[in-house]
Parts: C-alpha cells; structure tokens; sequence
C-alpha cells in the first residue's frame, strides 16, 4: 500500500467538508477551522498536488468521528457524497501515476476529451461491508481489476495493474471508512472509472487518461429488497451485438438499455430482459444483470459469448452453487425454457441476487412460485452475503480484509 493516506488506515474517517466549499468551490483555498490549506487546481494535476492534499487529508482525518450520522434503515440505492475520492493519471507512456486521495467534487474535463466524443470509458462496481466487530471487507477486488484490464483492452486505453487498482479501492475505502454502513444495513458501493480525459478531435485514443474512484453508502438496488421483481422480454431494442463491446464494462452499454428500460418502469415493470441480438429465442442479460433460470435443481444461465458481460456475483453464484452440490451449465438459453422454469433470479454487484416473480413475453404473463422468494435463489443469497459480510468463515478465500 502507498505511503500517506493509505498508511494512516486505522485512525477515524472525516465529516464532509462544507458542501460550499467541496462541492462547488474552485478557490485555490480552503479554510477548515482556521487554518488555511492550498488545494489543487480543477484539472487534478496529481504531481503538483501531493504535499498540500496529504497536509489536508491528515489533519482533517484526526478530527472524525467513527461513523456518520444516516438514516441507515431507509438507506436506498443512490448517491450520497462521501469525503474523499481517487484520481490517477496516465500519459502517453502508458504508465499511471502514483495517484492521489483529494476531497469528493467536481472535476475539469476538456469539452474535446475522449470520453465525451468518442466515448472512451469505462467503469467497475463492487462493494466494501463492514462486519459486527466493525472491520471492513471488500470482496474479491482483484477480480474487478481484472475485468477493467480486459476491458481497456477492448477500449484502447492503459489500464491500472491488478495491484494498482487494488490499491486505489483501499485507499478510498479507507478514507471514506465512516461511510461504510453498520453490519446488515447496507454496503459502501465503490465505483472505479476509466476514461480518455485528455483532449482529442480526430477519430483516435485520447492522449492521456484518468483513473477515479468514488463511494456512496447504499442499500437495496430495488426497493423491495429480497422480494420478486417482474420484468418484461424486450422485442424491439438489443442491449449488445455480435463484434461489439456487449462482453465488457463500457459506458455505451448502459446507455444504449435507458430507452427501454424506462418504457418498461413506465408500465410497472421491474426491469427489461434482453434477448440476443441474433436470434431473438435466447437469453441475453437484464439491463445491469445475469439471468439464471432454474428447472428441476440444475441452474442455466447463458455463456459467454461476447455480448455478454462476465459478472463477478455470476461467477461466485456459480462457484457456490458448485460448492453445494448444484449442477450449474453455462449455455443457450431459449425464452420457452425461461418460461417454464421453476424458479428465475438475476445477479449483479447492485442487486447481489434479485429473485424473479414473473415474466411478461409478447402480452403474456407467467409467474413463478407463488410471487414468492425461491427456495435456490434465497438459499444461494445468503450464501453469498454472509460471505460478503464476514458471518461466516470465507471458505472460498474470496474477502479482503481491512484494518
């Protein structure tokens, strides 16, 4: 871990700053408690920064309290803004710098940078949770690392090394450690970005990047929590398509599912489910999610294929079902086996395990179990969320431990 913030771990997070002077202040100045504090410029320039930011985030670490003060029952899935956010930066060499813990705000990006017009980013999602003796786990960070790598590949951009980036999610975790909500009452998500920052006008990978990393302490993705969600089969938009970037984590992905996914809210349904682009009698995704039906105790979920994204609560659901005996197959998956299922859920690093009560497929309606929480997918989230929360011994060695 790097020297500075990181190494300070154990010693009490911060209370926000003033919302007027880190959320929209640009002042080269910054007055806490009558003492004076250079801050950095808009554009984050890491090198010129270190020693003011480490003078700023020390002192005002050693005055906090243990835990904020939030309405930790009605916690919901949205952004709260926390303390203290990462940002590294790459060059045209390829190489990331050391990168900086700075207070959570606004940062300055070319109207010419590469994300905003060729769309040259990315972004991860995993969460940190803090058990009953109040240490903080984060589960299975190097497997995010992974997957962004894979994904700057497909992107053309520099990645962070799995080291690296573990790191960063470190750091942040621990700046931002109070935010970190009690055990049981939700979970501190950690958002990763990857993007072209530096300015670019002809078709081509932009010449310098950005790594950030922020937190938000959430609850349930759903509003119901552990409860069937209802989703409705998508004839008319395809999320991804052969050749395209539907196996990785870029932003255009999600963007593409918004016009759907709000004709679905806007009739009472959950979410959508995609089919493939191809042929449209197998399963593809749910907007953010991997489907997994179930029949007569063998769990199917489709293959990776390329257009579809290889989800890291995929992969552990599978592993754990394995590890209980299940028989799990990663293949074609047609919508009349989807509708006679016996029982249907969707993961992701968000819902965690989202159970499915019914699916509506061109005008008809089939339920599953009752609108009840199947007895597979109830039995394999608490599996894995007592993994997560450190309620059990991590026979999977899959959590990282922070002090």
């Amino acid at each position: 871990m790097e020297p500075g913030l990181a190494s300070r771990g154990a010693l009490p997070a911060a209370p926000p700053l003033p919302r007027w002077l880190t959320r929209h202040s640009l002042s080269p100045c910054l007055k806490i408690r009558n003492h004076i504090y250079s801050m950095p410029s808009p554009t984050y320039k890491v090198p010129s920064v270190t020693k003011c930011q480490a003078s700023l985030a020390t002192n005002y670490i050693r005055e906090t309290s243990e835990v904020v003060d939030l309405d930790w029952e009605n916690l919901g899935f949205g952004l709260v803004e926390t303390d203290f956010m990462y940002v590294a930066k790459c060059g045209p060499d390829g190489n990331f710098s050391k990168g900086e813990v700075l207070p959570f705000g606004p940062i300055a990006v070319s109207p010419s940078a590469g994300v905003l017009n060729y769309g040259q980013g990315l972004f991860e999602g995993l969460k940190a949770y803090r058990k009953t003796d109040g240490s903080i786990l984060l589960f299975r960070p190097e497997e995010n690392a992974t997957r962004m790598i894979t994904g700057a590949e497909r992107m053309c951009m520099p990645a962070p090394t799995v080291e690296q980036f573990v790191d960063a999610v470190k750091q942040t975790v621990l700046a931002n450690k109070r935010w970190v909500p009690p055990t049981g009452k939700g979970s501190l998500y950690i958002r990763p970005l990857l993007m072209g920052s530096g300015a670019v006008l002809g078709l081509a990978p932009a010449p310098e990047y950005t790594f950030m990393i922020f937190v938000s302490p959430v609850g349930n993705y759903f509003k119901e929590g552990l409860s069937p969600i209802n989703l409705i089969v998508e004839d008319k938009f395809h999320r991804a398509s052969p050749g395209g970037t539907g196996g990785v984590k870029t932003i255009g992905n999600y963007a593409s599912v918004l016009k759907a996914q709000k004709i679905a809210k806007s009739k009472g349904y959950s979410d959508v489910l995609y089919l493939d682009a191809v042929h449209d009698k197998y399963l593809e995704e749910v907007s953010s999610c991997n489907i997994f039906v179930v029949k007569d105790n063998v769990i199917s979920t489709p293959a990776i294929k390329g257009t579809i994204l290889p989800g890291i609560t995929r992969k552990s659901i599978i592993e754990v079902a394995q590890s209980k005996g299940f028989k799990v197959e990663e293949r074609l998956v047609s919508v009349d086996e989807l509708l006679n299922a016996d029982e249907v859920f969707c993961t992701g690093t968000a819902v965690v395990v989202s159970p499915v009560g019914s699916i509506t497929y061109l005008g008809k309606r089939v339920e599953y179990g009752n609108q009840g929480v199947g007895v597979v997918s109830q039995q394999l989230y608490k599996s894995l969320t007592s993994l997560q929360m450190g309620l059990v011994e991590d026979f999977m060695d899959w959590t990282v431990q922070l002090n």
